[in-house]
């Protein structure tokens, strides 16, 4: 009776804040409207304004992409559809053998469709994901991604990401006007403060340079071209240590699992027909070495007896397995650009969020439609200044999808990653409560896990009904003075991971971006000839 009570006080206040999100979406929606009739679907020209490429100007570059993995390969292909002249020049392109960017939420795969490159994720043996497991001592919550809406086809994806990026990289060469090329970009080209192209090494290691308008690197996490383009402030909170499971399935077909246990938050996902990845998050300072067996060592005494018994012979034999284990460092950097005419900035070069969600492709996908989008109507790119003024607009528009995502992926991870603290003990525990509670709640934060509610306005929503229940649940059946004691620590807790990650996202541009004047921003007017 008593929680009844707290979910219906959690649902007024629900309904009160769902009437002014409801008042500001219309608003919104007003500009967007607005906004579509003043950016008309042209194609992309070069600087001469001649669409076709006839004239003096054929066989020149009009945009340069540095990295041809998926932002820089999807946004190949999306702008050479557009008859743009694209050069993409990629350091290696052979197959990427990564245990990052396996899952593909299903917000992200709408956007794969929206860029025409839905089939990429056909015959590379990709696996169809519903939803995910949480589990916690014992306990199991079932979080379904909110599909009702969408084609049956409509789900997560996930994958061998060498096998989908080479997908990807093979449509962008297809097109007659996408120059794909094998090549290690040095350093921009800037004269008088305006990128004009880029110094690189061909496979043969001669130094070349690429001239255009534009350039527009994406060269993923390990980007030496950033610092002249943005704050580049990186932090590692933890490692990844990835390995493969065979001969063994997952508990639910169709559904990850994630099991938050001390030391460390464990998940497993297929990425084939026969294989599931596992992913353990172990912190910075704790890494134990490789080489050595004390990783071998962490895994079996401290990891594997945290481990579902269904799942256990696997996991114990992918440790013992040669070269099985592999370590990614989880990186964290906000994005904060430096305005930059001739150049932009995109991908995990730009931005980074924790991948313990695995959002990282979807907030890429997104960027690359929302610039797609923004250079569709232009006629000359030889104005630099201009359009760098025009492009700040990007900024904006990506916050919708970015910091919903980033925001979700560093606060969870901070309250998974810290089970030995009784305040996110908690947390953890009311988010476990929230879940079960299913209805609006369960799949109101599945569908901003997933991509497929982008709204800063609804992640505070849920975060403030979720704090009351949580508050709630502590005060029961009794507020005593240690009741509430705990309640207060726990709402200073959350207070304290949460208001941080959202300053580093930009109150103003998260929820109010109808404040911010790049968003109102129209193409400069180019010139004809």
């Amino acid at each position: 009776m008593a929680e009844q009570y707290i979910v219906g006080v959690a649902g007024v206040i629900a309904f009160l804040l769902g009437f002014v999100f409801l008042v500001r979406s219309w608003g919104l929606s007003k500009v967007k409207r607005a906004a579509s009739m003043e950016f008309p679907k042209e194609n992309c020209v070069n600087k001469n304004g001649n669409g076709e490429g006839e004239g003096e100007a054929v066989g020149t570059t009009e945009i340069i992409i540095v990295g041809a993995g998926v932002a820089g390969a999807a946004l190949a292909y999306s702008l050479g559809k557009d008859e743009c002249r694209v050069q993409l020049i990629e350091r290696d392109l052979n197959a990427l053998n990564r245990i990052a960017g396996e899952f593909l939420m299903p917000g992200g795969y709408l956007k794969l469709i929206e860029l025409g490159l839905g089939d990429c994720v056909d015959e590379i043996d990709a696996q169809p994901i519903l939803g995910y497991t949480l589990n916690k001592d014992g306990k199991e919550a079932l979080v379904s991604f909110p599909l009702e809406k969408f084609q049956s086809h409509v789900v997560g994806k996930t994958f061998h990401n060498g096998r989908f990026v080479q997908r990807l990289r093979k449509k962008a060469a297809s097109l007659h006007n996408v120059s794909l090329e094998q090549g290690t970009v040095t350093s921009l080209l800037e004269e008088n403060g305006i990128v004009k192209g880029v110094h690189y090494k061909d496979k043969s290691g001669q130094l070349l340079t690429a001239y255009a308008p534009l350039t527009i690197v994406c060269d993923g996490c390990f980007s030496n071209l950033r610092r002249s383009l943005c704050h580049s402030k990186v932090d590692i909170p933890s490692y990844f240590v990835g390995f493969i499971l065979t001969n063994c399935k997952l508990p639910k077909e169709k559904y990850g699992v994630f099991i938050l246990a001390d030391p460390s938050p464990i998940l497993f996902y297929p990425i084939s027909s026969t294989e599931i990845r596992c992913l353990v998050d172990v912190p910075s300072q704790n890494l134990p070495s490789v080489s050595n067996g004390e990783m071998a060592h962490y895994l079996k005494t401290l990891v594997a007896p945290k481990v579902l018994p269904e799942l256990y012979n696997s996991f114990i034999s992918a440790i013992e397995k040669k070269d099985n284990i592999r370590i990614m460092p989880n990186k964290i950097m906000a994005g904060a650009p430096h305005l930059t005419p001739g150049a932009f900035l995109i991908g995990d070069a730009f931005n980074m969020r924790h991948a313990i969600t695995g959002g990282g492709m979807t907030v890429a996908l997104s960027d690359v439609v929302i610039l797609r989008d923004l250079l569709r109507p232009l006629h000359d790119l030889s104005d630099a200044s201009a359009i760098c003024k025009y492009l700040e607009s990007f900024y904006t528009l990506r916050k919708p999808m970015s910091s919903t995502i980033n925001t979700l992926a560093n606060v969870l991870h901070k309250v998974f990653s810290a089970p030995s603290d009784p305040a996110m003990e908690n947390l953890q525990q009311t988010l476990l409560g929230y879940l079960k509670l299913g209805g609006v709640f369960s799949s109101g934060v599945s569908a901003l896990l997933s991509g497929l509610c982008p709204r800063p306005l609804s992640l505070a929503f849920h975060f403030i009904v979720m704090a009351i229940y949580g508050v709630g649940q502590l005060l029961l059946p009794f507020p005593s003075p240690k009741r509430l004691l705990d309640g207060a620590k726990l709402l200073w807790v959350a207070s304290s991971v949460l208001l941080p990650i959202i300053h580093s996202e930009g109150v103003r541009q998260m929820f109010f971006p109808l404040t911010v004047p790049a968003y109102y921003r129209t193409p400069p007017k180019g010139k004809k000839i």
